[in-house]
């Protein structure tokens, strides 16, 4: 940049200085302008990785013990390198694009989908190459702008409900995990407390433990607070489990031991990541059962990966506070594109589709704000390839702690649902309490789009729906009859 130094006489210029390192990584990041720092950044994505972590364990569990239509079955080793290298890859690609601090992971619907429905019909080369396809469609989509007019044409109550939802969904998921609401194996009540209405295991009672201190932390606005809580709570853990000795649950033969892991110092440290799955894919899925029942399973794969990425984007947004009154956020088709990419990589990796973790959540209540907190996540989950026995330090009941704080703050955004208005209260209260009881993002928005049309449109108001809105409402209607329908077209299960 040239500037003049005397205006009336020779025109004579000094070189401006350049800017430092740290200042155009503010300015690609836009971390002042978010009003957050690199030190908070990096915080953030520190936490939002140990909210994570899990997933290195939980997704191989999911995969790896469930044989295909051969027999052939994914190695446990296999599984967790691959999730690790595609979370990391694809948290850092949305955090350069993006810049938003949304990371991405093995989405667990579509993990268990693959291995509960899927794999029974195919191999899981070929479950792979149908989660591709779903992904390439997905990209398509963003790429002609279609995904975003869907964003867009919902209603600001909707996103906002959708907002509330997920925080309630991941307190759920955070109890769950947390052993401190279990299945009561009965038909009423459904769920319960603890083990026959007590909480008086030592899993549980450190996540009360780090609940309560983690609370205590927040509440007095102490900075790191979400990771002071994990440490501490870690550390408490180890502790409880060399006194105690309670060891794994063990799929439930042990109701009173750790979820996924036991909290206890790591043997070994090191090791190098088996990446063998990479590229394992086939597409001789439609000629092995058929192209209409591989198609209806690529519908039920797009749609669930569609609505449940865009439900968890829009309730991260709104709590990083980057969303804008109508509920969208900056670089919205980048990052719709990006994410169809993930379930690109997540079926190519076979790790299964990877996309927007809504523990994204952890950080973002830690103070990140922008794509920087991705990278710090996604090179911890690279570093996770070499390190995969300390992921397994932390226990999923101190995590699950930091996921109902997490839940709490987001909950917060229904001060601002018009609840007097019942043509949008039912809509609203139908996708917010959906999403937990059903275990699926995708189910709570389609219950919300569907009661939306129908309820609004039958009191007067039905010129105020985009045509988009009905559209997706009906393609909801589909998704949830799509049982019967396939029986109705002789399409195996």
């Amino acid at each position: 940049m040239l500037r003049p130094v005397d205006p009336g006489g020779p025109v004579t210029t000094t070189p401006t200085a350049p800017r430092s390192f740290r200042e155009r990584l503010d300015g690609f990041f836009e971390i002042t302008g978010r009003g957050s720092t690199v030190g908070t950044e990096v915080r953030g994505g520190l936490v939002t990785f140990v909210a994570m972590a899990y997933i290195v364990i939980l997704n191989p569990i999911i995969l790896s013990g469930s044989a295909d239509v051969e027999g052939g079955e994914l190695g446990f080793g296999q599984v967790a390198a691959v999730t690790a290298l595609t979370a990391g890859v694809m948290t850092i690609l949305f955090g350069l694009i993006a810049r938003l601090p949304f990371a991405f992971a093995a989405g667990l619907g579509i993990n268990s989908f693959l291995a509960v429905s899927v794999v029974g019909q195919v191999t899981w080369a070929e479950a792979m190459g149908l989660v591709v396809i779903n992904g390439l469609i997905i990209v398509l989509l963003a790429a002609t702008g279609l995904r975003a007019m869907i964003f867009n044409a919902v209603p600001i109550q909707l996103k906002i409900a959708i907002t509330v939802g997920i925080g309630l969904f991941i307190a759920f998921i955070g109890f769950v995990d947390a052993g401190f609401v279990r299945s009561t194996g009965a038909g009423s009540p459904p769920v319960g407390l603890g083990i026959e209405g007590s909480v008086a295991t030592v899993p549980t009672a450190v996540f009360v433990i780090s609940l309560l201190l983690t609370g205590v932390l927040v509440a007095r606005k102490i900075k790191g607070a979400l990771l002071i809580g994990i440490v501490a709570s870690t550390i408490i853990a180890i502790i409880a489990e060399a006194v105690f000795k309670v060891g794994a649950s063990a799929g439930g033969e042990n109701p009173g031991g750790w979820n996924l892991s036991v909290p206890t110092l790591p043997t070994q440290i090191v090791g190098l990541p088996d990446l063998s799955l990479l590229g394992q894919v086939s597409f001789g899925g439609f000629e092995r059962i058929g192209a209409l029942a591989a198609l209806m399973l690529v519908f039920t794969l797009v749609f669930t990966n569609f609505f449940d990425a865009m439900g968890t984007m829009t309730g991260l947004s709104k709590e990083a506070g980057v969303a804008d009154a109508k509920g969208d956020f900056p670089r919205l088709r980048s990052a719709l594109i990006v994410e169809g990419v993930g379930a690109v990589a997540g079926g190519a990796s076979s790790s299964s589709s990877s996309t927007v973790f809504i523990e994204s959540g952890a950080g973002i209540g830690e103070g990140a704000r922008t794509g920087l907190a991705n990278i710090v996540t996604g090179g911890l989950f690279l570093l996770a390839m070499f390190f995969t026995p300390l992921t397994q330090i932390v226990p999923s009941e101190v995590a699950a702690a930091a996921l109902v704080i997490v839940g709490a703050l987001m909950m917060s955004q229904i001060k601002d649902i018009v609840w007097t208005e019942f043509s949008v209260a039912l809509p609203v209260f139908l996708t917010v309490v959906v999403m937990p009881l059903t275990y699926s993002i995708a189910n709570g928005i389609g219950a919300g789009f569907i009661a939306w049309v129908v309820i609004r449109s039958l009191s007067g108001k039905a010129r105020e729906i985009s045509p988009l809105l009905w559209i997706v409402a009906a393609g909801f209607l589909v998704f949830f009859a799509r049982g019967p329908i396939e029986m109705a077209l002789g399409v195996a299960s």
